[in-house]
């Protein structure tokens, strides 16, 4: 644990080590000399800061910069900030039911002590993660691709690996760490760049620490696994789960021309194959008291009956080119062919080879100033260009080209904002390229034209698209039932993920299996 009170003498003496250091550099002609003195004299002081905890899950000592109780109040205050971002998903009946499961984990792990408290998150992001002190989130952007109780319980365990082993606490050791070594070269040595090279040290050792912490996450994930009569192999079943994500993903991410992304990159192979994770799994088996663990799928599913899939009410609903946003009582038009992707903050639509692209946010009107003025006073945008109002149909707005930079560089962009009640919605539309600024631009302006107030028959349509069950029988192919499906994109892709069967596999007669209406 740390001795708070050495503090004050440990950095008097860095104090004391940057005034040695500054003579050293402005005497010693040899850099390299120097520098390796620099860093010693950084580390010896940095010692006097730290101090070592016992690891509740090796008995073995640690690095480390806080005490439990610190630990714990730290984990406190980020999940207030962590739910003030992401609402908790308004389902009582599968939060106790997560809850329930994790508490089983919980008390069979090497922290029985902590009171674990498991979110499930309202977003669509595929995504479990722990903050230190027992707080544990799964988005319901995961749990809708898992297809067990012991699917969710290894997720879970997982988690509660990296809390028991205290992961979160070891990597913000290592990382304030190597933060005091660059602070006190760069401000004694003066040396350019000297920060940064210890940050990017910093970083390094820290992934490093990250990639060992996956796997020791899993181990103890399967130890807890086995101890609450779950079989370990539910580790390996979720890895699958995340690796056909990252197949189906580096499948779109050809078709759209950018780079795709990884869901666990401990496992550059199928986990299947890979020896370590294997390993893992078979010693936790060594810890099973049953011959018969628990699975419990039906169990499972069933709590999924009628879970949003997809983006919620709340963040507006895509239906191939169209957005409907229920709250809001907003509609828009997007061109065909384009990748509409429904950020929190913002929508995006991606022309066919990533030629252009066209956000639209939306912002509160506190003033009432004509849209012109929003766009130079509140957008702060110069030199506005081709000008003109735009009306009729309900609109009142103005649309004109400014010279920004853009994520393609330097680009002539397309803005228009409208009003909507007490509200600016903001479209910036801007093509690739720069020698054919226009390209797009009857399109940025026919999806802000296409803006209207939601029809009776789009209230139906602005509803969450939600997953339900359906028992197979001998007929029943994932190619039908992605005819019948809203999924818009990869409908037949999305169904076999869904259902654990990805890539070519199908529905065995008389399983349940899940659908989205």
């Amino acid at each position: 644990m740390i001795d708070h009170g050495h503090d004050e003498a440990g950095f008097n003496f860095i104090l004391l080590i940057a005034r040695q250091m500054q003579y050293c550099l402005d005497g010693c002609k040899t850099p390299y000399g120097s520098l390796t003195g620099l860093l010693a004299a950084a580390f010896l002081a940095v010692t006097l800061l730290t101090g070592c905890a016992t690891n509740p899950v090796t008995g073995k000592s640690d690095f480390v910069l806080m005490s439990e109780d610190q630990e714990i109040a730290l984990g406190r205050q980020y999940n207030a900030e962590m739910l003030a971002r992401n609402p908790e998903l308004d389902d009582p009946e599968l939060s106790a039911y997560v809850q329930r499961v994790g508490e089983q984990l919980a008390q069979n792990s090497h922290r029985p002590e902590l009171i674990y408290r498991f979110t499930v998150m309202d977003t669509v992001d595929v995504n479990a993660f722990a903050l230190p002190g027992g707080y544990i989130y799964i988005t319901r952007g995961l749990l809708v691709y898992l297809n067990s109780e012991a699917e969710l319980a290894a997720v879970l365990g997982h988690e509660i690996g990296h809390v028991t082993a205290r992961h979160s606490v070891r990597q913000y050791s290592a990382a304030t760490a190597t933060g005091v070594l660059g602070a006190v070269i760069a401000a004694a040595a003066g040396v350019q760049g000297a920060g940064d090279l210890t940050n990017i040290l910093g970083t390094a050792i820290v992934r490093g620490y990250g990639r060992e912490h996956e796997l020791e996450a899993d181990r103890l994930g399967a130890q807890y696994l086995a101890r609450s009569n779950y079989d370990p192999q539910a580790m390996i079943n979720v890895i699958e789960v995340l690796k056909d994500q990252e197949e189906f993903d580096r499948q779109l991410a050809e078709e759209e021309g950018r780079e795709p992304r990884a869901y666990h990159a401990l496992f550059a192979t199928h986990p299947t194959n890979d020896r370590r994770l294997q390993e893992v799994v078979a010693a936790a088996r060594q810890l099973q008291k049953s011959s018969q663990p628990r699975v419990n799928r039906n169990a499972f599913l069933k709590q999924l009956e009628g879970v949003p899939f997809g983006n919620g009410e709340a963040d507006g609903i895509l239906r191939e080119n169209r957005f409907y946003h229920k709250e809001l009582d907003i509609a828009l038009e997007f061109p065909v062919g384009w990748r509409l992707e429904n950020l929190p903050d913002r929508l995006v639509a991606i022309a066919p080879g990533n030629g252009g692209m066209l956000t639209v946010t939306m912002q509160d009107l506190n003033r009432r100033i004509p849209p012109q003025e929003f766009l130079t006073k509140r957008l702060e945008l110069k030199d506005l260009r081709n000008g003109e109002d735009i009306s009729g149909s309900g609109l009142v707005g103005y649309t004109a080209i400014a010279d920004i930079r853009t994520g393609y560089g330097r680009r002539l962009a397309r803005y228009v904002v409208l009003y909507h009640e007490n509200r600016a919605l903001i479209f910036m539309g801007v093509a690739k390229n720069a020698r054919d600024p226009f390209r797009y631009d009857k399109e940025f302006l026919s999806t802000a034209r296409s803006f209207h107030t939601l029809t009776p028959a789009e209230r139906e349509l602005a509803r969450a698209k939600r997953l339900h069950l359906i028992r197979a029988n001998t007929a029943t192919r994932f190619r039908n039932l992605a005819r019948q499906s809203p999924i818009s994109d990869h409908p037949e892709e999305q169904l076999r993920l869904l259902n654990g069967l990805y890539p070519d596999g199908e529905p065995i007669a008389g399983r349940q299996i899940k659908v989205v209406r």
